[in-house]
């Protein structure tokens, strides 16, 4: 496998310690280790563990935006033969049912997401959870409301980094 080089450099043989040394302080040091640990699970063949891993960084309580150069590379890069999921339907349920450190943020982070997902994956194989929309009757927030989001309550760069890659 390639490596991400919106990711920092990592060996293939990271495991779940690496970031969980961190935990705890979940500050810059855990989201550097959850970086480094979801370029190491997507050398090790494991690309939906890895975009796991980009979720965890933004628990890290630092200014840093979401790596979503990162995702875009993961999404635009992936190997058919490997489980990816579908990031499309795990990135609204992701929004919807967020709680926790930053959850806010995180929130608005995963919709973003999520658009990027629709944009680049093809629909018919990651499909969004119409169920779920139906049963909630959820509304998905326009990519616009999301950037206003972003921008409110992110670093002052988050909505402008990711308007950078998704265009």
């Amino acid at each position: 496998m390639v490596k991400n080089p919106y990711l920092p450099e990592a060996p293939a043989d990271l495991t779940a310690a690496h970031t969980r040394k961190h935990r705890e302080e979940c500050g810059p040091l855990f989201r550097q280790a959850s970086l480094e640990f979801a370029q190491s699970l997507w050398l090790q063949g494991k690309p939906a563990q890895a975009l796991l891993q980009l979720n965890k960084s933004a628990f890290a309580e630092t200014d840093q935006p979401f790596p979503y150069a990162a995702l875009l590379w993961f999404l635009e890069n992936r190997k058919e033969e490997l489980f990816i999921g579908n990031p499309t339907r795990h990135f609204q349920h992701l929004a919807t049912r967020m709680a926790g450190p930053r959850s806010e943020i995180r929130k608005w982070q995963a919709w973003a997401c999520y658009h990027l997902a629709k944009k680049v994956l093809p629909k018919d194989q990651y499909p969004e959870d119409l169920q779920q929309q139906e049963a909630e009757k959820l509304h998905i927030p326009a990519l616009e409301t999301c950037l206003t989001q972003l921008t409110a309550l992110g670093s002052e760069k988050e909505a402008l980094q990711f308007l950078a890659i998704f265009h």
